[in-house]
């Protein structure tokens, strides 16, 4: 088992060549100040597939995720550096509003997150009244398709005028998705989406992301590498900041090039 060099590390790989990227990170790096917290990243995410970022705590796999969805313009001292491109638009130029942006990148966080004082209705149509819609016909029918999208729709179709907070915690994540598909994103990220959750609601979130991404890009970052093995397509190994390999997921866990990523996932460090 040979180690990759320094170049390959950053030279993304042409996982399906006939495949149509949906986004791309060019020589990405992200400072707090002085701190080089992520350093160099190309990747490619393609259309319709699952990418897992694992890595040991502290490795920069959410530093680089939040970065994909400009969250770090709202972070003091934090810079950007290199591209982000969505279907060849550079998401970083001045030119690009971020809140447009984030229209197109959806983002659903390791705590369930619905808010508090609003019905599970209210909840999935919060960013869609934001954008100006009120027309009740087309909301109850976003409701019912997103909630349908999560899975969710036969679970809470009586009560969706209950509160967001009185649904059990894997589902009140489904209910997070479904907020996340209604301002109809491009890109979902996901960092660590059942890292809270019991097994059962674990694998609900499972089948979703597996149903969503015959539609979506999605980026999720997990600790768990067995969820990486049985969500994902591609698999990007961090460590200390830097992305140490990137491949189809079956051959970084069972074939990795890099030594480092051969002790990570057979659990020798962790």
């Amino acid at each position: 088992m040979r180690a990759i060099t320094k170049q390959e590390r950053h030279t993304p790989p042409e996982l399906e060549p006939q495949r149509r990227y949906k986004m791309v990170t060019e020589n990405v790096s992200i400072y707090y100040g002085d701190v080089h917290a992520v350093k160099d990243i190309t990747m490619k995410f393609p259309e319709q597939s699952v990418t897992a970022l694992i890595g040991p705590s502290g490795c920069g796999k959410t530093t680089y995720l939040r970065c994909l969805n400009r969250m770090h313009d709202m972070v003091q001292n934090a810079r950007v550096d290199g591209r982000v491109l969505l279907d060849d638009t550079d998401l970083y130029d001045k030119s690009i509003d971020p809140i447009y942006h984030r229209r197109k990148v959806g983002m659903v966080f390791q705590k369930p997150n619905p808010f508090p004082t609003m019905s599970i209705y209210d909840n999935v149509v919060a960013g869609v009244k934001l954008n100006g819609v009120r027309n009740r016909a087309i909301l109850d029918e976003i409701v019912e398709d997103c909630l349908n999208l999560a899975y969710l729709w036969d679970e809470v179709h009586d009560i969706l005028r209950k509160p967001a907070l009185e649904l059990s915690g894997g589902q009140q994540q489904r209910l997070c998705i479904a907020r996340a598909l209604a301002i109809q994103p491009e890109v979902l990220l996901m960092d660590e989406p059942a890292s809270a959750l019991d097994p059962i609601a674990t694998q609900k979130i499972e089948e979703t992301i597996q149903e969503l991404k015959k539609d979506y890009c999605i980026i999720i970052v997990t600790h768990n590498m067995q969820q990486a093995v049985r969500c994902s397509d591609y698999t990007g190994f961090m460590y200390m900041g830097s992305l140490i390999e990137h491949g189809e997921t079956k051959q970084v866990f069972e074939r990795p090039a890099d030594k480092l990523t051969a002790k990570y996932v057979q659990g020798q460090f962790g």
